[in-house]
């Protein structure tokens, strides 16, 4: 079998190998799936992998370099040039390590790169590095069926006209009951709805920061929540996770040192450990938040997938300094940007006026149809039908990961596997790329570049040993 029409060289081209080579190279820098300060394979590890010449790939690097594409460093080899350096007097990140050293710069651009690997649709094939569900695991009779009974027995005028400024009532009914599953008490008064989960962090920082302020964030820990803080101006105190919740003695240290204002965590099956937070950590990470009087936004995207009785912060909290996001992306379909916040009354007023300046109203269809999937309790069969596949694919996963000589670095829970595979993962991801195959290198989940030898796998897409034995070439591409 052959899987690499993805970046595939041809003599009987119209081009030559040269101008084939660096074609595509740049198609990738211009799509942004080699980001900024990404190395190029060695001019050797080329020439081997699309059986060319040492000749062809230098001469392809360097018309990448007239073009202004790549820079060359000297002994290190050619990197993806910067389009656009950070000012001098841009965000900071603070390393976790050592609070009080002089905070170091970076640039949020990794996070756009798997993005857009994702929306371009690398190839046909699963997407190992993807953060949603594969296509066929959803329900799309499920959806139809809510689209139809809202329009057809519903008010059919809510897709004429704005909806509401908190959002659809009957959605924010609804998710106050759901809430109630997780111990979260909320009013539906203080539930604001977003496009997506994503939207509703964006909105809190909008409402809740200014530029310069400092923002505790799990390390490792999702690559666009730090790509979104750093644009919006904020410095960066990246804490460590462990196996129970964040370094509490790292958390405490930063906020002495810094005063942030707000702490943003997925506390439950964190992206990308799979950890969970315990409850004697959660108690301690409220004490450190109310000692230094700091925001804590919970991110709790992945509740669907996750048992209810795990802990939550906004749920021992009461929804006093603690904000409380979620979405459907992960259970429903990535499609329908539904996500919410629920919050401290005293905060809702000011979440609702962001939104209406970013997005005014969202829509009251996809809203209501969300509501329907909760009250009929549909959401929650496909949620259960879900899990129970999960699990399954979990466990070939790990076998198959296994098998080529991997090690998880944490135990196997959730949608996530935190994976160590004893190479560099960044060049590793280049290599089967060019198969078809996309990755999440490690260097994208910590907040300051690094080289990596772990990578993220999506266990509902991982489990195609088609995959792990391109894997394996890409190891090892010498066997």
């Amino acid at each position: 079998m052959n899987t690499r029409d993805a970046f595939a060289l041809t003599r009987a081209a119209g081009a030559t190998l040269t101008e084939q080579l660096a074609s595509q190279f740049a198609e990738r820098i211009r799509q942004r799936l080699l980001a900024p300060g990404a190395r190029l394979p060695s001019v050797r590890d080329c020439a081997r992998r699309h059986g060319v010449s040492a000749h062809t790939v230098v001469a392809a690097y360097d018309q990448l370099l007239a073009q202004g594409l790549v820079e060359a460093r000297r002994q290190r080899g050619f990197f993806v040039r910067e389009s656009q350096r950070a000012p001098a007097s841009g965000p900071h990140v603070a390393p976790a390590a050592v609070a009080a050293e002089v905070p170091v710069r970076v640039a949020p651009v990794d996070a756009t790169a798997l993005i857009r690997g994702m929306f371009h649709g690398v190839s046909h094939l699963p997407a190992p590095g993807l953060g949603t569900l594969p296509p066929d695991w959803l329900d799309l009779p499920m959806l139809a069926s809510a689209l139809r009974r809202v329009l057809s027995h519903g008010d059919a005028t809510l897709a004429l006209q704005y909806g509401q400024p908190a959002g659809d009532v009957r959605l924010r009914e609804a998710l106050a009951t759901k809430l109630a599953d997780f111990g979260v008490r909320a009013r539906s008064s203080q539930i604001v709805t977003a496009t997506g989960a994503t939207h509703a962090l964006d909105i809190v920082s909008r409402a809740l920061l200014s530029p310069g302020d400092a923002v505790l964030v799990d390390e490792p820990g999702w690559a666009v929540e730090y790509a979104r803080l750093t644009q919006l101006g904020m410095r960066l105190l990246p804490v460590p996770r462990t196996a129970d919740g964040p370094d509490l003695a790292v958390m405490a240290t930063l906020a002495r040192e810094h005063r942030p204002r707000m702490y943003v965590t997925v506390s439950v099956l964190h992206n990308p450990t799979g950890h969970s937070i315990s409850l004697g950590d959660a108690h301690q990470v409220l004490k450190l938040a109310e000692a230094h009087d700091f925001f804590i936004v919970e991110d709790d995207t992945y509740a669907h997938l996750a048992p209810a009785h795990l802990p939550r912060l906004a749920a021992l909290d009461g929804l006093q300094r603690t904000l409380y996001v979620s979405g459907f992306s992960k259970i429903l379909t990535p499609s329908w940007r539904v996500g919410y916040v629920a919050a401290p009354p005293s905060l809702v007023e000011r979440l609702i006026d962001v939104k209406l300046l970013s997005t005014l109203t969202t829509p009251a269809v996809l809203e209501q149809a969300v509501a329907h999937c909760l009250e009929q309790g549909s959401l929650r069969r496909h949620a259960e039908r879900v899990t129970a596949r999960l699990d399954a694919a979990r466990h070939r996963s790990v076998q198959l990961a296994q098998a080529h000589g991997c090690r998880f670095v944490t135990p196997p829970q959730g949608l996530f596997g935190w994976v160590d595979t004893g190479v560099d993962t960044e060049s590793l991801a280049q290599t089967l790329l060019d198969e078809g195959w996309l990755l999440a290198p490690g260097h994208l989940f910590h907040a300051t570049r690094r080289p990596s030898t772990v990578m993220r796998i999506n266990f509902a897409t991982s489990q195609d040993a088609r995959f792990w034995q391109a894997f394996g070439r890409g190891r090892h591409p010498s066997s």
